[in-house]
């Protein structure tokens, strides 16, 4: 009847016949919308459930207000394609399928997309010229008391790494830290999960969000009419009046709202399906693995075959390249301090004997990847050129802690530039991915998110989270792999001897349960060195996927996953902070034909007390096996099947 209704629509708007309602449903049948002209609004369903309406569409221009509200036509039509990633975080083959609906308002129209576990929409102007945008407007309006799970921050001014807030719509509007980055999550107590993004922001300001009397509402940071440099990472930015000034004919960023359950939520890739196909001729150069990194860890191993002084000098990184080549991991990150000065991308410390090392580790296998401050990188573009002349594998990219247009617009220069010379980037202080990472594919992660890198500040009740919000929607350079291993009343750390909270196979299940491209160890080779079995584990946990597939979850208490590269499936499980810890059980019918053998790590008897406490797992499964996990507090589970 659905579809019946649809097509009869679809007929009489071409004969010219005016309606006011038009029901849309997705190809599949899960999901239907209402859409409601003068103004456009609609109403999303799944089955008989109402789940949201969004309203008040408008886009602002300096001459025009673009408000949706007598359209000339509605088309529609059914797309199904299949996309392959160059990165694949979640799938190697993603099947995008979904209905097109395109209402024309002249000069303007809305595209929407229709699918089975979301709906999309964004603007598409026939303006001519340059624009002034002065306001881009959505209001979000939820049907019922959702549990909202949110990134605050004061100001438009932010590195994306608050700790999730937990609010009810009201108890969001008291809260003196009103604005909120996305994606943003919304739970109901009939364990559905709302998921707002949005993908393909070029030459464009990124989203934020407020809350209003009724709902949720867009916002934007303004465009910087003029900036200066403020030290060597900083700027003083004076705003313009508009938030982005850009071509009349274009298309804007889309805006979507995944609906599903926990396990859906982490298996969906609306940010894929959304965004523009890799811009990169041959990207065969590109390739993802794991980085062996210094930061965290004071650079300070302590090994007895450690003999020379430790630091940023030439020693200390061929030791590191040495561990890195001893496990087969891929890079190595020279962080902040490698230079003489952060100002000058060129010249490395004397004792570092950086074109040497680079030699070094590239004869051990091993890529280097160098830290640089965001302001360093634009005032010296030719940097690229000239590390790809050195032998440099990638650059990570740090503290630019905006999200305006000329902000986005400098992520594409660098990325672009850093294609050009065959070299990876990694993004820190950054705002999260929105597609980027997929039309140039060697930006392969960044950051925005509460990462062990807070030490102390990242507890794993907030990190239960990211599978269900930040990783959701892109890569995310977490940096995990901490072998000192606390439970948050016992945490007692910093640099050189840094530690992690949660337990040690809560650790070891991050590299399986979070995406990113370019994944760390953050702890020093002497701890790995002494946890041999728990690093060759990590090592050989793959970066990019074939297949993903969410067992059990409930957001931000606990998840389960397997994820197929090859013919190899890893499993991971992580469980948030609740006294007794947590059993669930799975079963294994993901798999083929036959017997298998497990091998892993879970949680010890007293891993709730002394967290490094940890039993090797060891048995032969089949597909018809019920798997029982009991994890710790913070705890985890990990392991690997095959053949």
């Amino acid at each position: 009847m659905k579809n019946l209704i649809a097509v009869i629509f679809l007929m009489l708007t071409t004969c010219g016949i005016k309606a006011k309602e038009l029901e849309v449903t997705s190809p599949g049948g899960k999901t239907w919308v209402v859409l409601q002209d003068r103004p456009l609004s609609w109403e999303v369903f799944q089955g008989c459930q109402s789940l949201y309406t969004m309203k008040d569409l408008c886009l602002q221009t300096s001459t025009a207000k673009l408000d949706c509200a007598a359209p000339k036509s509605i088309k529609q039509r059914i797309v199904n394609e299949t996309l392959k990633p160059v990165v694949p975080i979640k799938f190697s083959t993603v099947q995008n399928t979904y209905r097109e609906v395109i209402i024309n308002y002249g000069k303007y129209s809305v595209e929407m997309r229709v699918m089975d576990n979301a709906v999309a929409y964004r603007f598409v102007t026939r303006l001519g010229g340059e624009i002034e945008v002065m306001r881009d407007h959505f209001t979000f309006v939820p049907d019922r008391d959702y549990m909202i799970h949110r990134q605050p921050c004061g100001s438009f001014n932010t590195s994306y790494e608050e700790a999730y807030r937990h609010q009810l719509l009201n108890q969001w509007q008291e809260d003196d830290r009103k604005l909120s980055t996305i994606p943003c999550l919304m739970s109901s107590l009939d364990k559905l999960q709302l998921l707002l993004g949005e993908a393909d922001c070029v030459d464009y300001p990124r989203l934020f969000l407020q809350p209003t009397d009724e709902g949720v509402e867009s916002t934007h940071p303004h465009a910087p009419l003029s900036w200066e440099p403020w030290g060597d990472r900083g700027e003083r930015i004076t705003e313009a009046e508009y938030i982005a000034k850009t071509s009349g004919t274009r298309t804007f960023p889309w805006r979507y709202v995944v609906a599903s359950d926990s396990r859906g939520i982490q298996e969906q890739t609306l940010t894929l399906q959304l965004s523009q196909p890799c811009k990169i001729a041959d990207p065969s150069w590109i390739r993802p693995g794991k980085v062996s990194w210094e930061w965290w860890n004071g650079a300070a191993p302590w090994g007895t075959d450690v003999d020379f002084r430790v630091g940023c000098n030439y020693e200390t990184y061929a030791y590191y390249a040495d561990f890195a080549s001893k496990y087969g991991i891929e890079y190595i990150l020279l962080d902040e301090g490698w230079a003489k000065s952060t100002r000058d991308p060129f010249v490395g410390r004397d004792d570092l004997h950086l074109d040497k090392l680079i030699q070094y580790a590239k004869s051990k296998g091993v890529g280097i990847i160098l830290w640089l401050p965001w302001l360093t990188v634009e005032q010296h573009m030719d940097l690229f050129e000239k590390y790809e002349q050195w032998g440099v594998a990638g650059v990570k990219i740090d503290f630019m802690d905006h999200a305006d247009q000329w902000m986005v617009n400098y992520y594409r220069r660098v990325v672009e530039a850093a294609a050009e010379h065959h070299l990876l980037v990694d993004l820190h202080g950054s705002f999260t991915p929105a597609g980027l990472e997929y039309e140039y594919p060697n930006y392969i992660s960044c950051e925005g998110v509460r990462g062990l890198e807070q030490m102390g500040g990242c507890h794993p009740d907030n990190t239960l989270y990211l599978p269900f919000i930040r990783n959701a929607v892109g890569p995310a350079d977490f940096t995990p792999g901490g072998m000192n291993n606390m439970q948050p009343e016992y945490y007692r750390a910093e640099r050189p001897n840094s530690g992690a909270m949660g337990t040690r196979c809560f650790q070891m299940a991050l590299y399986v349960v979070l995406e990113s491209g370019l994944q760390m160890l953050a702890d020093n080779p002497t701890r790995y060195y002494q946890n041999d079995e728990c690093t060759r584990y990590i090592a050989s946990v793959p970066t990019t996927w074939d297949e993903t597939r969410c067992l059990d979850a409930k957001a931000g208490k606990y998840t389960v996953v397997a994820k197929r590269k090859g013919d190899k499936w890893f499993l991971a499980a992580l469980n948030n902070s609740e006294v007794n810890g947590r059993e669930v059980e799975i079963t294994l019918d993901f798999l083929g034909e036959g017997d298998f053998q497990l091998t892993g790590f879970r949680d010890g008897c007293n891993a709730d007390y002394q967290a490094m406490h940890y039993n090797n797992v060891k048995q032969t499964v089949s597909r018809n096996t019920k798997l029982g996990i009991k994890m710790s507090r913070n705890g985890g589970f990990a392991a690997v099947i095959q053949k």
